[in-house]
């Protein structure tokens, strides 16, 4: 039979597509989770994408320095399927979830929290009898999945998940940040500690119809009822445009676009008139077995002679880093060598699956050590996996220099999911080092970065922008270039329960945070810290609130709770004695956490019994700024040059059949 035309052609394309899976294969054993931030469409099924939208409008009122949030997701099918509707939703590490609510129609349903397995089961049921359901898990302390069953044809859920988060005070600016999308974490050189803290999923639902893959990401939209409780000098976002509306002694924000995509965190800022710098804030909850204060401190600060200090600066150019995220971290370690003193010493460290150093160690800041730091950083390129680890114990490690502090500045998007084994090595590994933490990106990981700071005694900041770095890095050097107000210790009311039980070393322009639960009736506190030149006492009266009463401090005390309940498990406490107290905790306070979930559940069913229900997906948007195949610091540039390589040769090989050896071509015109 004679050969086709265009056979040739043919085979190529289907040997590059088997290899361009190939690829895929290998980015996803390099930790590439396959539904983030890519869509798929099933087999024989046209459109699915416009069939079924995800919207999510976020509310925020912000009293003073808290935050009450509402999340409203809508998730509308106008496809002919009984569907099932999957996102995986990325909150503030610090949130205190306490509320569920699933609306159908004019029908409101509350949810509850139940213990974990029991929640999953009970909408894994409601499911499969054709009812409507919803529910809301941790995945991670920043991240949460939602899933809604029975949508039926042409109908639209909503739901709403509520949470209090404190206002974040640093610099003179107050901020409040919304995480919308995430990059996925790496998953290699995990411990059997990290492993020990994975949760179980929940159940799925009995398979009984067709899984369309994965939906695009949700557009969002945006309202904020600011009431500072001082007078501001500005407001602004350095993630968004947004509109400002002033209402009395309060503030409207909304987006400068009515719908934006979900592929950047959304950060807000408001800064006080210098006349109205607050020195104090005291937030109280008052319940039936206790009062719950949240108490906001800002210590004096006073200029002193800058400290010698040996800087090693470990910056991650893993694949998750590729795009912006990378240049922003240039630019960073550039200002930051910029800003060494003569009296400075430095190295820098790079980091992926692997790491390199400039120096053996640290050197002195003389201009021509700094041009060789200034070549290897700009020649660097974002690929390969994010193996933290050996680039830390390697900064910690080289030889100090006594005369000098030791400041580590790791510099990441903190794509990673070793967090155990990492925290364990900076609180046991540093000595007298102090461990800092730039977030790059535009949805770094908030989670991660700020425990590295707190266990590492040092502070934290965020770059999300090109624009930023200057500003950014020239704040941290500043905090650098001071002492930490130190040794920082409490004497709180007998009986009262406080957290952080250590409490923090403070830099310039920090506050300190403290959540606690007081015995009934009035009391009294008295704090202390230290510095060069500088011994600090404060006496706080915590029998009355200095700016107001409010929901929310109670469940802000039970998640700080569970959260070093959690990192006792990192410190070998007993996982069924943490288990049993987080339990309790969160069922009294009604919150999510590692061992409950709220659901919610329509009494009557809806589905008929005849009807397959569809399941699908919503991809989280790529950050801004990277490359969706990047995520998670997969070698994908790695895989991609190789898928290409192999389709060259395979292309290199048709044609060398199609056209024949040299010598046989000779022998066929002979013949």
């Amino acid at each position: 039979m004679q050969t086709p035309r265009f056979a040739p052609l043919v085979a190529v394309a289907r040997t590059f597509g088997v290899v361009l899976l190939l690829a895929s294969s290998v980015a996803q054993a390099d930790g590439l989770a396959p539904a983030d931030g890519l869509a798929l469409r099933a087999q024989g099924a046209e459109d699915w994408q416009s069939s079924f939208a995800l919207e999510t409008h976020v509310d925020l009122r912000v009293r003073g320095l808290m935050a009450e949030v509402r999340v409203r997701q809508r998730f509308s099918n106008a496809s002919g399927e009984w569907m099932e509707g999957r996102y995986r939703l990325p909150l503030p590490d610090d949130a205190a979830v306490g509320r569920l609510r699933m609306q159908v129609g004019e029908r409101l349903i509350e949810g509850e929290v139940q213990e974990k397995q029991q929640a999953a089961a009970t909408y894994a049921a409601a499911a499969s009898e054709g009812r409507t359901a919803s529910l809301v898990e941790r995945e991670r302390p920043n991240l949460f999945q939602t899933r809604v069953a029975n949508i039926g044809p042409g109908e639209t859920v909503e739901i709403e998940i509520g949470y209090w988060q404190k206002v974040r005070w640093q610099d003179g600016r107050f901020s409040l940040g919304l995480p919308l999308t995430f990059v996925p974490p790496y998953h290699g050189g995990r411990s059997e500690a990290d492993a020990a803290l994975d949760r179980p999923q929940a159940a799925e639902v009995p398979a009984q119809g067709i899984a369309l893959g994965s939906a695009a990401a949700p557009t969002f939209s945006l309202g904020v009822d600011l009431d500072a409780g001082l007078p501001l000098a500005s407001i602004d976002s350095p993630s968004h445009a947004i509109a400002v509306r002033r209402e009395g002694e309060r503030h409207r924000i909304e987006l400068g676009d009515t719908r934006v995509d979900s592929d950047r965190d959304f950060e807000l800022r408001w800064a006080p008139q210098p006349s109205a710098q607050p020195q104090q804030a005291l937030f109280v909850e008052d319940r039936a077995d206790a009062r719950y204060a949240f108490l906001t401190l800002i210590p004096p600060t006073r200029p002193v002679a800058p400290v010698p200090r040996e800087l090693i600066l470990v910056v991650d150019n893993s694949g998750s880093m590729h795009g912006a995220s990378m240049q922003q971290a240039k630019a960073a370690v550039d200002r930051a060598l910029t800003g060494l003193r003569a009296s400075d010493r430095f190295n820098v460290i790079r980091f992926d699956h692997r790491f390199d150093s400039v120096f053996p160690q640290p050197v002195e800041a003389r201009a021509a050590n700094i041009a060789h730091a200034r070549s290897f950083v700009q020649a660097l390129n974002a690929d390969g996996g994010t193996e933290m680890l050996a680039p830390l114990i390697e900064a910690f490690a080289m030889p100090a220099t006594p005369s000098h502090l030791r400041q580590v500045v790791l510099i990441t998007d903190g794509a990673i999911s070793n967090e155990a084994q990492l925290l364990n090595h900076i609180e046991h590994g540093r000595g007298e080092a102090r461990l800092f933490a730039v977030g790059i990106g535009s949805a770094p990981n908030a989670h991660i970065l700020r425990r590295m700071a707190e266990v590492g005694r040092g502070a934290q900041v965020t770059i999300r922008r090109i624009e930023d770095v200057a500003d950014v890095t020239d704040q941290l050097l500043a905090k650098l270039g001071q002492p930490a107000l130190r040794d920082l210790k409490a004497a709180w009311p007998e009986g009262a329960e406080a957290y952080p039980a250590q409490l923090p070393d403070l830099y310039l322009g920090e506050p300190l945070q403290v959540l606690l639960r007081l015995p009934k009736g009035g009391a009294q506190a008295a704090l202390e810290g230290t510095a060069p030149d500088l011994s600090w006492r404060a006496e706080v009266k915590l029998g009355e609130p200095r700016l107001a009463s409010t929901e929310g401090v109670a469940r802000l005390w039970a998640a700080a709770r569970i959260a070093e309940l959690e990192d006792s498990l990192r410190q070998g406490a007993s996982a069924d004695e943490v288990r049993t107290a987080v339990l309790t905790l969160a069922l009294e306070h009604g919150l999510a956490s590692p061992y409950t979930s709220f659901v919610a559940v329509d009494r009557t069913p809806r589905r008929p019994e005849a009807a397959d229900l569809a399941s699908l997906q919503f991809a989280n948007a790529a950050p801004a700024g990277s490359v969706d195949f990047a995520a998670g610091a997969t070698g994908f540039e790695r895989s991609l040059r190789l898928a290409l390589l192999l389709g060259a040769i395979a292309l290199a090989l048709l044609v060398w059949q199609r056209e024949g050896r040299p010598g046989q071509r000779r022998l066929l015109a002979q013949g």
